[in-house]
């Protein structure tokens, strides 16, 4: 039991639930776009693509086990400050073992993808390499906070829910496309992850400074980073709300506007009585806000699906 726990947190559980969710929730999506011009119901297209399914999110989880255990590796000293229940911080995992896993995850991503289509393999090649840039020097694009936000933004915001609707959509209709539904979601997820960006790095500030990362919680103050945060996902919850009345999506309008409005007044009030001198408010916040993310994910498949 001890060795699975340390294989769970070195795989930081957050992100793959979150891996996980998303890619489920675009593979439903593309079904139910691709369903009427198919003449088929979503449930058949989902039986009939379960492999589809199954190796790309195969191909997602272990690019995403890549991701957070090459920034472990890397980051193995600040992590002894900021997060020293980490397994390679904390000694109860082999860095070889670690690095076994690595590049293991690397090549089983890779392969996965291949096994699926070239322009899929092409995508998932972006995806690891942003990633690896986000923590492996010279780039280390985590040092600085724009950069940091921009890698998580492009990967999370726009590859992952563009570039794989197009991938799902060209795999069951034999058409690269990306339906208009999409790109609300993408920019929701575009400003979230800004949010995940800076705040991931509030309750990291000592272990920061001592190695000179930039963050914009040490840059400029926890405050800024926090409230800058909040306002840029409010925005997005609010544009995505509207978006049912300026495009064509088809969702339950009612279900998916007023769920959106909902969640967006909890985060503010959430966010309104966080204590930034408490750490473990801090981190529970941070908890909080990644259930927002698999609540998103959860949200837009239902609202396909009660159309």
């Amino acid at each position: 039991m001890q060795t699975l726990k340390t294989w769970w947190l070195f795989s930081r559980p957050h992100t793959i639930i979150g891996s996980y969710i998303s890619i489920t929730a675009l593979f439903v999506i593309a079904c139910a776009e691709a369903a009427p011009a198919l003449n088929q119901n979503i449930g058949a297209l989902v039986d009939n693509h379960t492999t589809l399914y199954i190796l790309t999110l195969l191909s997602a989880l272990a690019c995403n086990i890549f991701i957070v255990g090459l920034n472990q590796w890397q980051d193995i000293d600040v992590d002894r400050i900021n997060k020293p229940w980490l397994p390679l911080a904390a000694g109860t995992m082999k860095m070889r073992t670690a690095q076994a896993v690595i590049f293991s995850s690397l090549i089983f991503s890779l392969l996965c993808a291949a096994s699926l289509s070239s322009q899929f393999l092409l995508l998932m090649l972006i995806i690891n390499g942003i990633g690896a840039a986000y923590s492996l020097p010279p780039m280390k694009l985590k040092r600085h906070h724009l950069p940091a936000a921009f890698a998580i933004v492009s990967v999370r915001g726009l590859l992952v829910n563009l570039g794989m609707t197009a991938h799902f959509m060209q795999q069951i209709t034999g058409k690269w496309s990306i339906p208009a539904g999409v790109w609300p979601l993408a920019l929701f997820v575009v400003g979230f992850s800004f949010g995940i960006a800076w705040f991931k790095d509030i309750p990291d500030t000592k272990g920061d400074e001592v190695f000179q990362f930039k963050t914009l919680a040490v840059s400029m103050s926890r405050k800024t980073a926090l409230w800058l945060g909040v306002a840029v996902v409010a925005i997005a919850y609010t544009v995505v709300a509207a978006s049912p009345f300026v495009i064509s999506m088809k969702v339950n309008t009612a279900f998916f506007s007023l769920s959106h409005l909902t969640l967006c007044l909890l985060f503010i009030y959430i966010a309104a009585k966080l204590s930034l001198h408490d750490e473990k408010a801090i981190k529970k916040f941070y908890m909080f806000y990644w259930g927002l993310f698999f609540a998103e994910y959860i949200i837009y498949p239902f609202a396909y699906l009660l159309a």
